[in-house]
């Protein structure tokens, strides 16, 4: 399987202390479980690594699930209780565990905009689903991100929570949702309302402000240094940060400060890799790269992009995408040529 998507060991009416079989090598030992308000409790695993166990609720009732690395055999991931009454299953990461991932074990994140890319994300194993507000590009025909607005993310973070069962969901805030304080936290609530696990807001030192508004109002929250596409109005452009020493220098000590006030995760984006790369080794939290080098914990990327579904536009940090622009193309000139029956 491809890193970053998760294979599951079940524990059926496990008792305390009770190991649970693996579909790889070795085992996990079931911990303390616990309700709903206790704080997630690490157990011992024999492979070295540290497993966090809870007590199941809804379908699942009595069982326990974890969730490692089909490629990383380190430290394991833990799982809790969803949102109740929401339809999301028990073994859901969270911002807290976020924190926690291994640097060793790929995270893969990846964008979705409506309900069924959100579903099949969720089903085949994504880490973390981003509302991204390149929804304004890809989806909506803008020539940036800056016309996107708080109605746009809200509808698009619903129509995805609605499909989501087990992977973590962070939305971003949009342009100048978050300029004032009281802004940055009634949006903020209001995404998270929408189904949200963490938002987004872009920049460093020059939103520390709103981030410890956040941090008081205990709203999860993704960091976002490196290029800021919501000014590239501003800079006139994207360019590539981090290459001065100065630059550089800026971006590693926002990350820091930021990790300080209490991020769960950081997205860089379009910096020089050996600067991502030192965020990374520098940082407990993981980072999420995307034209950022390989050096990063995890990576994220516009699903669009992948599919091919916008050929007239294809980043450099995409390796390839799946054509369907073209097998579209395909279709419709099948279809032309030899009738109706081409649609099967």
């Amino acid at each position: 399987m491809d890193a970053g998507v998760r294979d599951f060991a079940w524990q059926e009416n496990g008792a305390e202390g009770e190991s649970v079989p693996a579909a790889g090598s070795g085992s996990f030992v079931c911990g303390k479980k616990l309700d709903q308000e206790s704080e997630v409790e690490p157990a011992a695993s024999p492979n070295g690594g540290t497993a966090f166990c809870h007590g199941a609720a809804g379908r699942a009732l009595s069982r326990a699930s974890y969730f490692r690395s089909a490629r990383h055999g380190g430290r394991d991931c833990g799982v809790v209780e969803g949102k109740k009454g929401a339809g999301v299953s028990a073994d859901r990461l969270t911002p807290e565990l976020l924190k926690k991932w291994p640097k060793e074990r790929p995270l893969l994140s990846l964008t979705a905009y409506d309900y069924p890319m959100g579903r099949i994300l969720d089903e085949v194993g994504v880490d973390l689903i981003h509302v991204g507000d390149s929804l304004g590009m890809v989806v909506l025909g803008m020539p940036d991100t800056t016309g996107v607005t708080m109605a746009d993310m809200i509808r698009a973070t619903e129509a995805v929570s609605r499909g989501r069962k087990k992977a973590m969901i962070s939305a971003d805030l949009p342009f100048e949702s978050y300029v004032t304080l009281e802004g940055c936290v009634r949006h903020s609530k209001e995404l998270l309302q929408a189904g949200a696990d963490a938002v987004k807001p872009e920049g460093g030192r020059e939103i520390f402000p709103q981030i410890e508004a956040l941090e008081k109002a205990g709203i999860p929250w993704i960091g976002h240094l490196g290029m800021l596409p919501q000014n590239v109005k501003k800079e006139g452009g994207y360019r590539k940060k981090g290459k001065s020493r100065e630059e550089a220098r800026q971006i590693l000590e926002d990350a820091k400060e930021m990790e300080k006030r209490g991020a769960c995760a950081m997205v860089l984006e379009l910096m020089a890799p050996e600067v991502a790369a030192e965020v990374t080794r520098t940082l407990s939290i993981p980072t999420i790269g995307i034209g950022a080098g390989d050096g990063t914990t995890g990576q994220i990327r516009v699903t669009h992009d992948l599919l091919g579904l916008t050929p007239w536009y294809r980043p450099g940090f995409v390796k390839g995408d799946l054509g369907f622009a073209k097998k579209i193309g395909e279709l419709v000139q099948r279809i032309k040529t030899s009738g109706f029956a081409g649609l099967g």
